[in-house]
């Protein structure tokens, strides 16, 4: 459908909108336990502050999707990612407004902080794009990390992460004070407040309607809402109104200030938008009744004239080609309805009767000017300051109608002008629905009373006040007369206040202040890296494992008291296997042979597989076989690439201090096991497990019931660090790509098959010297013996000794197999599918059972049993865990896969190109 998809999907938010409206009066609550240990139970609430918001977010949602189907053209390129990321954005925005759990809306809030640098960052290949997303990106990550530790902070002294019972029960004391204050530092970093101000003007370089969303009605809007939530609670605390009153106020004088400075039209309103939220910080802040009110009619006044004059941007550069001023001359004549739209949504913006602006710019005033909360001197500041920058709204108000509309002293319309093209209907019918929007609600400014007095109710203070247009004639409406007398006036005289333009800023440079930062912080980490990491993996090691034996030691000896009752073995053969281990351990510190160094190593590892089958611990003993084989297989395939005797004169030899650092490491550890278990001091859970298992897991072994069930978070974390290891490998050894398929017998070349027997494809390409026929027969039988034996390890794991995780390790034993008898080729013919693939299907796969659980209705990974009774096979049990062991089976299968194809593959393809004398030694 090209650009004509954005209509339909249009209808997403538009519904939600639907639903919003129906359930306006009615509160409602969702409660859905998760994970309650860490108080991530997903709380939701639907209250009257969150209608208001979700009405913006969802209404300004649908009419930007509307306008994208003009303002983009069919060619555009990612225009689906760019839909999806819009849409997502909405319903990350309204799951932040209606969460009740500081956490879960600090995951919202982060999801929408990554939209937006997706969003502002979708001009990609231009840089001005590329730096505005990452500014972006980093500023607002800074102050919502900022958040997260005083949502722990609040959530920790008050007792509760829920919103609504911190609200109705604060806390006290100064830390929660210092929790309040590191949320309003996330929140002003949101809604562009100063020091943190400088990220919304660069965010100018997102699509227009980007900027008509995220920076008018919606992202820029989510601190001011989280400052509107937690005001009825929090605004009588210390540091509260200094923090808001102070900051906002001065976002407000220089937001319109710099307004007045821009040539750029999307900059104009960028800046006013700054000035705007430091207007709308301020009131909402203020913690009275009267201000909530006109600081919420604001909110919903602003999201609709600045999403309105955004629009009307995007349509002048879209027909014009420009957004500069100094460029457009008598398009007020070429473009007469635009122009209308245009003034009309200005007009709201500076406050003029009888638009909706003007009640809420009314309001405020009258609330600041009684806000008895307030001593007389804040009272009178904060009355002054908005004064003031009101008077900067209506000054750079009119200079953007005059400077995108007006005649400029020219007798004939700019060279842009002239060519431009008309805007199609439909265009311009979104930015004339919400000007024509902010008229309209003016006009029944006491029907909008009414719907969002519910909000402003739940603050301290008369409820006498009401939205409207006439109050008669009182302090409010002289001071908005001084505001409009001033504004024009200072619009006439802004061509000398334009000159006043200093050499350098007398409050710093906001943007360079973040540059210099970023090249600090880049020159301190350059040079504490030079200092720690020197390129010595000794050294490196020496540090870390020097760390693990003084820390934890001096801190056991410290405040320990626990005594500790050691048994050396409780039968001869652990006391034999044991004797083996030390034996192998030391000599492999010793062996000059490489190869023979790691067969000794390799054998303490199967002497601890055989101690554990010894204590009954068959799955541990098979996964420990199956990945010492594994790893010994992975040196073997790394130790071609390296001389098989290590270099004397490159050795540092036997070092006294690094064998009296391994002793003290080993005993460090030993001591550590040794104190924690004898430190238990309850029944221990593993008394339990097996009926934990039976009864909640549907299975009896309990080694794979807690790995795919009871403690399958645990495991899906593992597994995904495996895909990252696998990818990690894959990016060292290739670049930018993995090697893919192994290649096929078909793409050898000069390849002909043999009229005798083959026993493997991939072996007729082997050199004669290296090949071995009992090796690739052996293969040929053994081979499918043992991936039966992976698919039983893979279903008899439930139950039995196995699982997911061995099965795959068997399965990649088979594969190392068939590689080391037939070669690259031969693994092409075996799995002849990239191994990224496998691995993103093992996640889907076990991320996929997560979520199935949780549309079940069920706890997150928790398994679920389906009985069948089958002909010939009976009766079975099914558990939904398998399918999350069948993601660990392949991600296990994926992992070696890539394992054989850079260090195995990868490295045949460069042997076979190397000289002939290379490749011998290589061999």
């Amino acid at each position: 459908m090209g650009r004509n998809a954005f209509l339909p999907l249009s209808l997403v938010p538009a519904a939600s909108l639907v639903w919003v409206i129906a359930n306006w009066n009615t509160e409602q609550s969702l409660h859905i336990t998760w994970a309650p240990g860490l108080s991530m139970d997903i709380d939701m609430r639907f209250d009257s502050l969150a209608a208001i918001m979700s009405a913006l977010i969802l209404g300004i949602g649908t009419l930007v999707l509307i306008y994208c189907a003009r303002y983009f053209k069919d060619g555009d390129t990612r225009l689906g990612i760019f839909a999806a990321e819009m849409v997502a954005f909405a319903g990350a925005m309204f799951g932040l407004v209606t969460s009740d759990n500081m956490l879960i809306l600090y995951t919202f809030w982060e999801l929408t902080t990554i939209l937006s640098f997706l969003l502002v960052g979708h001009y990609a290949e231009r840089a001005s794009s590329r730096r505005a997303a990452t500014q972006a990106l980093l500023v607002t990550t800074a102050g919502g990390l900022a958040m997260l530790v005083g949502f722990i902070i609040l959530g920790q002294v008050g007792g509760s992460y829920q919103l609504s019972v911190l609200l109705e029960n604060p806390p006290g004391g100064w830390l929660a004070g210092v929790g309040v204050v590191l949320v309003l530092a996330g929140a002003l970093s949101k809604s562009a407040i100063i020091p943190m101000h400088f990220w919304l003007p660069g965010a100018m370089a997102a699509p227009t309607p980007v900027s008509a969303y995220l920076h008018a009605a919606a992202m820029v809007k989510a601190g001011i809402y989280l400052i509107a939530r937690l005001a009825p609670g929090f605004a009588d605390s210390g540091p509260w109104r200094a923090t808001v009153l102070t900051l906002g106020l001065g976002t407000m004088l220089l937001g319109g200030w710099r307004a007045m400075r821009a040539y750029d039209l999307k900059l104009i309103l960028a800046f006013g938008t700054v000035s705007q939220l430091g207007f709308l910080t301020v009131l909402v802040g203020t913690g009275t009744r009267d201000a909530a009110l006109a600081g919420i009619a604001l909110v919903v006044a602003h999201a609709m004239f600045k999403a309105a004059l955004f629009m009307v941007v995007g349509i002048i550069d879209h027909t014009t080609g420009t957004r500069d001023i100094r460029k457009l001359a008598h398009l007020g004549s070429a473009a007469p309805v635009l122009c209308i739209v245009a003034i009309a949504a200005a007009a709201s913006m500076a406050g003029l009767p009888p638009f909706f602006g003007f009640v809420g710019k009314e309001g405020a005033l009258e609330a600041v000017a009684t806000a008895s909360v307030l001593n007389p001197t804040v009272r009178t500041v904060e009355l002054v300051g908005i004064v003031a920058g009101s008077i900067l709204t209506v000054a750079y108000s009119i200079r953007f109608v005059w400077g995108a509309f007006g005649r400029k002293q020219l007798t004939n319309p700019s060279a842009a002008v002239q060519d431009m093209h008309r805007a199609g209907p439909l265009f311009l019918a979104v930015p004339a629905l919400l000007a024509a929007a902010g008229l309209v609600a003016g006009l029944v400014s006491p029907v909008m009373d009414t719907l969002l007095a519910a909000y402003a109710d739940s603050l301290p203070g008369p409820q006498d006040y009401h939205l409207a247009l006439w109050h008669g004639f009182g302090l409010a409406l002289w001071l908005t007369v001084l505001v409009i007398v001033g504004g024009v006036a200072l619009y006439l005289a802004h061509r000398r206040i334009s000159r006043l333009r200093f050499e350098h800023s007398p409050l710093g440079n906001a943007e360079r202040i973040y540059d210099a930062t970023l090249r600090g912080m880049d020159t301190l980490s350059i040079r504490l890296t030079g200092t720690t990491q020197r390129g010595s993996l000794p050294l490196t090691q020496a540090t870390i494992l020097l760390t693990l034996v003084l820390l934890p030691t001096i801190l056991l000896i410290l405040g320990t008291d626990t005594s500790v009752d050691l048994r050396l073995w409780e039968s001869p053969i652990q006391f034999a296997v044991g004797l083996i281990m030390i034996a192998a351990a030391l000599a492999a510190t010793v062996m000059r042979n490489r190869l023979a160094s790691v067969i000794l190593v390799g054998v303490t590892g199967y002497g601890c597989g055989v101690i554990f089958a010894l204590d009954g611990a068959p799955d541990l003993a098979l996964t420990q076989f199956l990945v010492e084989t594994l790893t010994l297989v992975i040196f073997v395939l790394v130790l071609r690439k390296l001389p098989a005797e290590i270099d004397e004169r490159q050795s540092a030899g036997f070092k006294p201090a690094r064998a009296a650092l391994g002793v003290a490491v080993g005993a460090a550890v030993t001591a550590l096991g040794a104190f924690a278990i004898s430190a238990r001091s309850a029944e221990p859970i593993s008394v339990h497990m097996p009926d934990l298992a039976y009864h909640i897991g549907n299975g009896k072994n309990v080694v794979n019931v807690l790995l795919v069930d009871i403690r399958a978070w645990d495991t899906l974390g593992e597994i995904s660090v495996l895909l990252v290891a696998a990818t990690g490998v894959a990016s060292l050894v290739f670049r930018n790509r993995r090697f893919g398929t192994a290649p096929r017998v078909a793409d050898a070349p000069s390849f002909a098959p043999t009229p005798e027997t083959t026993w493997l494809l991939g072996g007729d390409l082997i050199d004669p010297r290296h090949r071995s026929l009992i090796l690739e027969v052996t293969t040929r039988m053994v081979f499918p013996t043992m991936m039966v034996l992976s698919v039983y390890f893979f279903f008899s794991g439930h139950n039995a000794p196995g699982g997911g995780f061995a099965g795959g390790l068997t399965a990649g034993l088979a594969l190392v197999l068939r590689y080391l008898a037939g070669g690259r080729y031969e693994l092409g013919e075996t799995v002849p599918i990239d191994a990224g693939k496998i691995l993103g299907l093992g996640l889907i796969f076990a991320a996929g059972t997560a979520l199935t659980s949780l549309f079940l209705g069920a706890p997150v990974l928790s398994s679920a049993t389906i009985e069948l009774t089958l002909p010939l096979l009976g009766d079975i049990k099914l558990v939904t865990a398998l399918f999350f062991d069948l993601g660990v089976y392949l991600i296990v299968v994926g992992l070696v896969l890539d394992v054989l194809r850079s260090l195995g593959a990868r490295l045949d393809a460069e042997i076979e190109n190397a000289p002939t004398g290379t490749q011998e030694v290589a061999r």
